[in-house]
């Protein structure tokens, strides 16, 4: 068994701004929010992660602006912004605008970034997995600062997701800085990589209660899936304290059909 917490579980998608017209994008974020989805990501990249790497693909932030005019419930937030791709000034200053556009319901996902082709093509450095975690941790307590600086400030504190997981330097920035860590942990993995993370918050002496657990499951593309998936899939990583489960789905067709079993079984946990 894993922590003791009393969150409830939530239900994001990642809408995958790839192999996709922006209609079909649009519209996949209007189904996902009637079905009742808690958060809607999309993904910090300039290029297809899988499929044609030439296809169609849209810029992470822009798209966030627009869903947040668009929604009007859900969180929004990237899965996970590239911390290289911009200043940390820039991004907190992006971010609490966003944060303002939809009324509170940005959530901050930052990460070191790893996609090769991105840092080539867009002029980026694109160093080492270390020192690349180095500018992350640099750029962390900046965003946090230029928040206090912003006016108008954000309408509320905006949360952060860091993802990854590395032990020694990603769960060290997720003890100090997230109110949400993202992994695609199997619960084998997941198990140990939250007692690495327990150890980091005795360390910096913050309950590991106060960090929402984030995993990846299911979505499109996940041959095999039975409609009792959350039960067979979800249900270890819920007992070890995971409480944000997310699928992907990517164009040009967007199927949200996976999703559904999760919300029925989020609602069955949750009482609802």
């Amino acid at each position: 068994m894993g922590f003791m917490t009393k969150r409830p579980v939530r239900i994001g998608v990642q809408i995958q701004p790839q192999h996709g017209s922006y209609d079909k994008i649009r519209d996949a974020v209007r189904r996902a929010e009637h079905l009742g989805v808690d958060v809607i990501f999309n993904w910090d990249h300039f290029f297809p992660l899988n499929g044609d790497p030439d296809g169609m693909h849209f810029e992470c932030w822009t798209m966030l602006a627009a869903w947040a005019e668009q929604t009007t419930r859900v969180e929004i937030g990237a899965l996970v912004t590239c911390n290289s791709y911009r200043n940390p000034n820039l991004l907190a200053d992006m971010a609490r605008t966003v944060d303002h556009i939809s009324d509170g319901r940005l959530i901050l996902g930052i990460g070191s970034g790893w996609f090769e082709r991105d840092y080539d093509e867009y002029g980026y450095e694109f160093g080492t997995a270390g020192s690349r975690l180095d500018e992350l941790a640099t750029a962390l307590p900046k965003i946090e600062q230029r928040y206090e600086q912003l006016n108008p400030a954000p309408t509320r504190k905006i949360p952060t997701l860091i993802g990854g997981g590395g032990e020694k330097k990603t769960l060290k920035l997720v003890a100090q800085y997230a109110d949400t860590w993202h992994s695609f942990a199997d619960p084998a993995v997941l198990k140990h990589k939250l007692s690495v993370l327990q150890g980091h918050c005795e360390r910096e002496g913050r309950p590991i209660e106060e960090i929402e657990i984030s995993v990846g499951v299911g979505g499109k593309g996940r041959e095999g899936r039975s409609p009792d998936a959350p039960q067979v899939e979800g249900q270890p990583l819920y007992d070890l304290g995971a409480r944000l489960f997310t699928m992907g789905t990517g164009g040009p067709d967007y199927d949200l059909a996976p999703v559904e079993p999760w919300l029925r079984w989020r609602d069955e946990i949750n009482g609802n």
